[in-house]
């Protein structure tokens, strides 16, 4: 397990509870209440440290690398039911944007998400969950055949955004993420959003215009990053805690502004803590969700996609 910065307490008391549990096991020595007493003092560690987390700490929290990511997700929602589809019929397979059809269930879904990598080389492969044009044209690919078919749609974001690169500018970067908002916007299907870490500008977005959009409790979602950000404004990364704060990029602060539906609870520690209970919890929003969205007409669903978004940033002086 690695630890951030602000969870050195939690590791230290992790290692004195492993010793702890270690002597009771190779002494006569009864360890129980000193276990008891450290497994107390962890609880509330976490409780203190989790519970007044500062933006840049969620932040860092998204990035965790034992954090589950989009194929996890879906492993754990679909599990052998899982069928990944590829290709956007026009370029090549995008390997930063997963989708296919699975089943929670019953009840047949199609699942599109950003996918990062674990190591080096499969961060390579997946180009650190940032896709391409064709990343973008694949997943409104499945979206429109899930439309056809009338299967609901769920998107899983996590993506540091969409590669900034020159190739995937001269192949129409932008536009392929403009066409998705606006298919999106008028997509006659159920579109449930999860924000399962990164959730950054239009990278995000691509696949981010959903009838009921949710983020789990650590994550963020904004037009840009804070490090990105601060070196906008202060041309320097070192005021990224600051920029972090100013973006209202949590999802206390994007509940609070209306631009999502609901917050996923996390177990304590993070989703990487305990990924089955952090599944649950996503399968059962998403089944939730899905429910209310199914007793919708198309043309009730698409009425009110589009006035939720309409209404967006819309104040009264």
């Amino acid at each position: 397990m690695e630890y951030l910065d602000f969870e050195l307490p939690i590791k230290e008391l992790e290692e004195q509870l492993v010793k702890c549990a270690l002597i009771g096991e190779e002494s006569d020595v009864d360890m129980t209440e000193s276990c008891s007493n450290i497994e107390k003092k962890l609880v509330k560690t976490k409780n203190d440290i989790y519970g007044n987390l500062t933006a840049w700490q969620r932040v860092q929290v998204s990035r965790h690398p034992n954090r589950p990511y989009t194929l996890d997700h879906i492993a754990a929602l679909a599990g052998d039911t899982f069928m990944e589809l590829h290709g956007d019929r026009n370029v090549k397979d995008d390997k930063a944007m997963v989708g296919g059809l699975g089943k929670i269930g019953d009840q047949s879904f199609m699942f599109i998400g950003q996918q990062k990598g674990y190591n080096t080389k499969t961060r390579q492969y997946r180009n650190f969950g940032m896709a391409n044009p064709e990343g973008y044209r694949k997943a409104l690919r499945l979206m429109k055949m899930a439309e056809k078919f009338g299967i609901p749609v769920v998107t899983l974001l996590d993506t540091p955004g969409a590669y900034p690169g020159l190739e995937a500018e001269e192949r129409g970067q932008g536009e392929a993420i403009a066409r998705n908002i606006f298919e999106m916007t008028l997509l006659k299907t159920p579109i449930i959003t999860v924000v399962i870490g990164e959730g950054a500008s239009g990278g995000a977005v691509g696949i981010g215009v959903g009838d009921r959009v949710y983020m789990m409790e650590n994550t963020w979602y904004t037009v840009i990053s804070p490090e990105s950000c601060s070196s906008i404004l202060w041309r320097s990364w070192e005021h990224k805690e600051k920029a972090a704060e100013a973006l209202k990029l949590t999802p206390q602060d994007m509940k609070k502004h209306k631009l999502i539906d609901g917050i996923i609870k996390e177990p304590l520690g993070g989703a990487h803590s305990d990924r089955e209970k952090a599944f649950k919890e996503v399968e059962k929003t998403i089944l939730k969700a899905f429910k209310e969205l199914s007793k919708l007409s198309v043309e009730e669903l698409v009425e009110q996609r589009m006035e939720k978004y309409s209404n967006m940033g819309v104040y009264n002086e």
